[in-house]
């Protein structure tokens, strides 16, 4: 007596029940991890004098470029320390409240950026003053007041001049100086800079360059984040 015949559609069904989602975790896990790729690091690197093993393998650590620690004041009078937290993601561009040109929309892209990670604890959002003798604390306080809305975590900073543009050339390698052939005009970058948790530059985002420049900026702002998060659970 012949057993009977299983119909081809019902093996087609089973196959895709049990086969397809197993596949699938595969790929999104295991081939998903294997190809993540993380932000690119900025600024000059040399080799450290330690290793790391990955597969089996010695590998040389790399030393990358950092920012240095540093204490500027903010729009209320009070000091402010970098790296606030260690755990912290930061945003920041250098600016004067005077701008004749593109600091207004800069700010207005910062702001953009700041609402969509509002409340998101690893966040934080410096805006750093080029022109420290005119803008003091309490002009800071009133030129932040249509911006800060948007992020409590958002601090406008002033400080020693000479200091803050030796800040801007050597440690977030843009431009800040003064223009002395003009009454009022200082010559500064309109990139807006990601930092890491580790004090490192991450991105260079062009407030000039319309929304592909702040999408791509709010897109890796992601991407750290989630590498963040991967570094702390690997530890």
């Amino acid at each position: 007596m012949s057993s009977p015949a299983f119909p081809v559609k019902k093996i087609l069904i089973l196959l895709i029940l049990f086969v397809v989602p197993g596949s699938l975790y595969y790929l999104l896990k295991a081939k998903g991890e294997n190809r993540y790729r993380p932000l690119a690091i900025y600024g000059p690197k040399q080799p450290a004098s330690t290793f790391h093993t990955k597969r089996g393998k010695q590998i040389r650590d790399t030393l990358y470029h950092q920012i240095r620690d540093f204490k500027l004041v903010n729009q209320h009078g009070d000091s402010t320390s970098f790296p606030g937290d260690s755990s912290q993601i930061t945003v920041v561009n250098f600016f004067f409240t005077r701008c004749p040109t593109f600091c207004s929309n800069m700010n207005r892209e910062m702001a953009r950026v700041a609402r969509i990670n509002n409340g998101n604890r690893l966040m934080r959002f410096l805006s750093i003053s080029v022109d420290s003798e005119y803008d003091r604390p309490e002009v800071l306080n009133a030129y932040s007041k249509k911006y800060r809305a948007e992020n409590k975590k958002w601090e406008f900073l002033t400080g020693d001049k000479e200091f803050i543009y030796s800040l801007a050339k050597n440690d977030f390698r843009v431009d800040a100086i003064q223009d002395t052939t003009k009454e009022v005009n200082f010559i500064h970058s309109p990139m807006i800079i990601l930092l890491d948790s580790q004090k490192r530059i991450r991105g260079y985002y062009d407030s000039t360059g319309g929304n592909d420049q702040m999408n791509l900026l709010v897109d890796e702002i992601r991407v750290l984040i989630a590498e963040e998060l991967r570094n702390v659970k690997d530890r």
